[in-house]
């Protein structure tokens, strides 16, 4: 029965980072409850298995000619320098802290996934300067360094950032799969050093994460997705309290 509801959980992971970019987070706490792994380690697998969603994820937004790679890059030259730090200091810190921090991360995530688009920020000019550059590198090393400290993708963080600036959602989540393998890449690289890899489970619930990718990437290009916007949100707002309680609880 835990084979079957975490790979349900993969399958709506999947989904939802194919769709709106946020959902590699739920895959964490499904990991630890239904795999047995210690939460450093389902942050770990976790973190390995978006490598392949986010090559995906890429492939199907360049077909559609979603990914803006003047943005893009300059993102993911700053998470590929901050990626391998955030996955280092993971190492030496303490698991119920570390899952305040994702809790945190996770309720933010589903605040900013419900808050409508509305097209205003300092980034929603056009044009390409080298201010806009410096901001996206900071953009790229905030994202680099959390996914590499929590096991979130890129996209969680990415995402709302990049809203929060002005960018328009579509623009944002199709960065995000770019910068996922980039994040996930320096990630996993710290931690097959400084942690552990269940790859015996990541490798079969990435293969079913691919399946959800496919079906998210769909519905994000055929259809405004606003209702799936409000059910990530709401998950994500409920999973991260809980999360959050139960470690001040163990911290108390």
């Amino acid at each position: 029965m835990s084979i079957v509801l975490l790979a349900l959980v993969a399958l709506l992971v999947g989904t939802l980072i194919g769709c709106v970019g946020v959902g590699g987070i739920l895959l964490i706490p499904a990991l630890a409850a239904f795999s047995g792994l210690t939460t450093h380690m389902s942050m770990a697998t976790a973190l390995f298995s978006f490598i392949f969603t986010g090559i995906v994820g890429t492939l199907l937004y360049q077909r559609k000619g979603s990914i803006d790679w003047r943005i893009t890059i300059p993102v993911c030259l700053g998470a590929v320098f901050f990626g391998y730090l955030g996955a280092m200091v993971n190492s030496h810190l303490n698991a119920v802290y570390l899952n305040i921090a994702l809790a945190c991360i996770i309720i933010f995530a589903g605040i900013y996934t419900y808050r409508p688009y509305t097209g205003k920020g300092l980034m929603a000019a056009e044009g390409d300067s080298g201010g806009k550059r410096v901001a996206l590198f900071a953009i790229g090393a905030a994202v680099g360094f959390g996914s590499g400290l929590t096991g979130v993708g890129g996209p969680v963080l990415s995402v709302p950032m990049m809203v929060i600036l002005g960018f328009s959602p579509l623009t944002a989540i199709a960065t995000s799969q770019v910068i996922q393998i980039v994040a996930a890449v320096s990630g996993t690289i710290g931690n097959l050093k400084f942690g552990g890899i269940d790859f015996t489970t990541g490798m079969w619930v990435t293969a079913v994460e691919l399946v959800g990718v496919a079906i998210g990437a769909y519905i994000a290009h055929c259809s405004g997705a606003k209702r799936l916007r409000t059910i990530v949100a709401v998950v994500c707002i409920v999973v991260g309290g809980f999360i959050l309680l139960k470690s001040l609880i163990a911290l108390a």
